[in-house]
């Protein structure tokens, strides 16, 4: 199969079309910044949406990570890249049947008690088929689609393409490590065996939290491109909008352990929030359902999350500068601490006040934290620009994807005590023994982060 892990023909194909697509908006974009012809921004990033629209998987999955990551793009590139479907188009049942004989064997369906051909979900990457095992247990299978890898690599140089014609138009935000993380977190999810590690990982640290379920994984029936997990039954957040006030709270304090849990306890992040990616069970308790995005971090990250909190919280300035140095923010000038701090005010800001409260209490339209992240940018600007480090990448990712669910539900919850009950006893040595124990139960090396 090594022609499906890596293959050139499919990739040149991938470059053919996307370069098409994206070739002369780019180029207008880069005439803009270097001869100054004006071009109508809000016109020119819908015809890129329109363009991207076109094509199905990794390039899609990255527009919507990148339009979750407010400093990155301006405002009206994420307005558009926002309406991009996340369903791809799932394979027939041909496709299907070659595919799970390709993983399991030509014996496939005897291994399964019922299996269905149609599938009950797609999406970028892959597609989820509804089963049954031989003991009857309900089962979600899912399985990945044909020629990924190729498809991820020429999808990311697109995409370094894009941002270094981007650069040379604004060069406030430096992206060089945003593609480096978005790439290694990319590739990671084609890795399906080490997805059903990730899954077992969050089982374990998750175990004792009534409110947030993990499917368990049937290592028997999955390889690494197949992965077969218990189904779990759960209907769309974005469903409970309209539930009465508690039942929002009960779901947005689950919410707020199953992301937080495994970071302050662990090290560890779930960096892709997106609203497919888990369920509401009747009881208000969450089901997460893809752990194809995870993120471990050093001891020392987390210590500097919660130093950055303690620099608000007490008005020092000195630990706010050792915070952003321990995340790897370098050659930093005063104006350029104040803007961070404009950015870390807002994140924080709910965990700050000590009573129930709306994440955020002001109204404001687009996506959650736009307003103040394009006015970090317009500082920033001013200052001479910044070099996000890689690992604050996705932890600003999942920080900024969670306040918007939050938004969505109106919850009114006391954040600062959640908080205070995550980190009241925390230490970066205690972490690290947890985070070492952790992995040696499931049988994995703790990566090494960089």
């Amino acid at each position: 199969m090594a022609g499906e892990r890596d293959n050139l023909g499919g990739r040149i194909r991938r470059y053919g079309q996307v370069s098409t697509a994206v070739g002369g908006l780019a180029a207008r974009l880069a005439g803009e910044r270097l001869f100054g012809v004006k071009i109508n921004r809000q016109e020119h990033a819908s015809e890129l949406r329109r363009a991207l629209g076109g094509l199905k998987g990794p390039l899609m999955k990255v527009a919507q990570i990148m339009a979750t990551i407010p400093e990155a793009m301006p405002q009206e590139y994420v307005q558009e890249l926002v309406q991009l479907q996340s369903n791809a188009p799932a394979m027939g049942p041909a496709f299907v049947r070659r595919r799970m004989q390709s993983e399991l064997g030509p014996d496939w369906r005897d291994r399964f008690k019922a299996f269905e051909i149609e599938a009950a979900a797609a999406a970028s990457l892959g597609q989820v088929h509804r089963a049954v095992g031989l003991d009857g247990s309900d089962l979600a299978v899912k399985l990945q689609y044909p020629d990924m890898q190729s498809a991820v690599e020429a999808d990311l140089q697109q995409l370094r393409l894009i941002f270094a014609i981007y650069h040379r138009y604004d060069r406030t935000i430096d992206t060089r490590h945003i593609h480096a993380e978005i790439a290694a977190r990319l590739r990671e999810e084609l890795d399906y065996a080490l997805e059903a590690r990730h899954t077992t990982l969050y089982g374990t640290i998750l175990k004792d939290e009534s409110g947030v379920h993990v499917p368990d994984i049937v290592p028997e029936l999955s390889t690494g491109r197949l992965l077969t997990m218990s189904w779990m039954e759960g209907r769309k957040l974005l469903e409970f909008r309209d539930a009465p006030q508690e039942a929002r709270d009960a779901i947005a304090g689950n919410l707020f352990r199953a992301w937080y849990v495994p970071f302050y306890y662990y090290g560890i992040i779930h960096g892709d929030p997106h609203l497919g990616n888990y369920s509401v069970r009747e009881d208000h308790g969450i089901n997460l359902l893809d752990f194809g995005c995870i993120r471990t971090f050093q001891p020392k990250f987390v210590q500097g999350v919660i130093d950055l909190y303690r620099s608000l919280e007490t008005g020092d300035r000195d630990l706010a500068v050792h915070a952003y140095e321990t995340w790897g923010f370098t050659g930093l000038s005063a104006e350029v601490i104040d803007t961070l701090n404009l950015w870390a005010e807002f994140v924080y800001a709910p965990l700050l006040e000590d009573r129930p409260r709306r994440i955020q209490e002001f109204e404001a339209g687009g996506v959650y934290g736009r307003e103040i992240a394009e006015k970090v940018h317009a500082e920033l600007r001013k200052s001479g620009g910044v070099t996000p480090p890689r690992e604050f990448v996705f932890m600003d990712r999942a920080a900024i994807g969670l306040g918007g669910v939050f938004l969505h539900l109106k919850a009114e919850i006391n954040w600062h005590r959640l908080f205070h009950e995550l980190i009241s006893d925390f230490s970066s040595e205690a972490l690290a023994e947890r985070q070492q124990r952790l992995f040696d139960d499931v049988g994995v090396p703790v990566p090494e982060r960089t």
